[in-house]
């Protein structure tokens, strides 16, 4: 747990403290002289910002212990230059994800598990300025015209804001943090994701340019399977990204980051990832990847995967790899063509050959649960064959889910084009075998990683 001083008798309180603080800070904020600001170099404003703090600071905080005055100053510029009673937690490369329920209430997610802090703002107000100071940054705005705001902080973060009247209990903030390095094939496999066997069919499926699905829940790891994998992608290839909000650090030399942009104030001015993907086509793209597909886009994505673009990835919102085509389904349909069922359902089965799930278990853990095959349409029915997968089997002395991962025995119908691909992979790669999640396994040298990232 983040822990910060707790009160005694000589010194204030955790909500006198913040007060006083949201009240330097407006005061700090008056005192400028607007007029001199604008004649100062950022160096120049920020020395001064300093000095005020720390006048101001000194001024209202005599009484207190010389730590409690030394905190105030340093959370008082905090204020100013970042987010506020949430500076420690953004400083901390172990925390995963910040929850701020209400301006008393903030959680984080730490190695998969949740966990309460002793982090406060003053009041609802304190926490709203810290939301808008955040979205403004990024050309974003939040008020009661426009409650909802997803964005993405300057250090890659992904921000998503709701304030009342929709959030009954205050203002509610999540940040989604991401590594400074984002995790690889290999970290995957050393923290049990998946099996070596997985990374081998996969990699070689990424090589042979088959086209597939990424399911999974919230928070289940679909974005850094995605940027694991896309190292797999041969460095001569041109890759063009699609998002709502650029969080994908795909691990190639030649990406291409296009990001949607929301209506201005006259509701005019928005791109949509439809939008972006259609002319993404333009840009000579080699394979085109949608950091998250959710509607009308899915059928221009299954024209591109159809049409050349062989080998495009995408992630999905899903409970299993059937649910995902079932999905996929409604989103099409979401585009306003009345188009036949099974025509819908033949042209997924002839865009996308693989649908591979990930699932986010009891005590955090993220598991690969399922690698799926689209074997075509049969009775009318997307039809799909199970290849690798992983069965939970119970819970350990520490919380943690357990379980085995299998292979099923299914050959995949794809092999022979791995195989004309010039990849290694034999039928002995699909033998029925269960592995404990637990079991120890050499961690091979995969060559994808130096020919593709740049």
């Amino acid at each position: 747990m983040i822990k910060l001083q707790r009160s005694t008798a000589a010194e204030p309180s955790e909500v006198e403290f913040q007060s006083l603080k949201s009240t330097l800070h407006e005061e700090l904020v008056e005192g400028m002289d607007l007029s001199a600001v604008g004649m100062l170099d950022s160096s120049q404003l920020q020395d001064q910002i300093r000095a005020g703090a720390a006048q101001l600071s000194r001024q209202r905080t005599r009484s207190w212990p010389e730590d409690m005055q030394k905190r105030m100053q340093k959370e008082l510029l905090d204020e100013v230059f970042g987010l506020g009673p949430l500076e420690p937690l953004l400083k901390d490369s172990t925390i995963t994800d910040i929850l701020v329920n209400n301006a008393q209430e903030v959680f984080i997610e730490r190695a998969g598990k949740l966990e309460p802090t002793d982090i406060i703002f003053a009041d609802d107000d304190h926490l709203m300025r810290v939301i808008q100071r955040a979205v403004a940054r990024v050309g974003r705005r939040i008020d009661e015209v426009t409650p909802m705001v997803d964005a993405r902080l300057p250090d890659g973060s992904r921000l998503n804001a709701i304030i009342p009247p929709l959030a009954l209990r205050g203002p509610t903030l999540s940040i989604r943090r991401f590594g400074n390095k984002p995790l690889d094939l290999h970290d995957l496999m050393a923290n049990r994701t998946m099996l070596p066997e997985f990374v081998q069919f996969l990699t070689a499926a990424v090589q042979a340019r088959i086209s597939f699905l990424i399911s999974g829940g919230t928070g289940s790891g679909k974005t850094t399977m995605l940027n694991a994998l896309s190292a797999c992608v041969p460095a001569e290839e041109r890759l063009i990204s699609i998002e709502d909000s650029a969080e994908l650090q795909l691990q190639h030399r030649h990406v291409i980051q296009l990001e949607t942009r929301n209506a201005n104030t006259e509701g005019r001015g928005e791109v949509s990832q439809r939008d972006l993907l259609r002319n993404s086509l333009r840009m000579r793209p080699d394979r085109i990847l949608i950091g998250e597909v959710r509607g009308a886009e899915a059928l221009d994505m299954l024209q591109a995967m159809n049409t050349g673009h062989e080998g495009s990835l995408t992630t999905i919102h899903a409970n299993d790899t059937a649910d995902a085509l079932a999905r996929l389904e409604m989103m099409v349909a979401m585009t306003g063509f009345e188009l036949p069922v099974h025509v819908v359902r033949r042209y997924i089965a002839a865009g996308i050959k693989l649908v591979v799930h990930v699932a986010r278990l009891k005590g955090g853990a993220r598991r690969m649960t399922r690698i799926s095959e689209i074997v075509g349409v049969r009775d009318g029915e997307l039809h799909l064959e199970d290849i690798f997968g992983f069965e939970q089997t119970g819970i350990d002395e520490e919380g943690m889910a357990t379980g085995e991962f299998f292979a099923t025995g299914y050959v995949p119908q794809c092999l022979k084009r791995l195989c004309a691909s010039g990849a290694a992979v034999s039928e002995s790669l699909f033998t029925a075998q269960r592995v404990d999640c637990k079991s120890s396994f050499d961690l091979p040298q995969l060559a994808a990683d130096e020919n593709a990232v740049g």
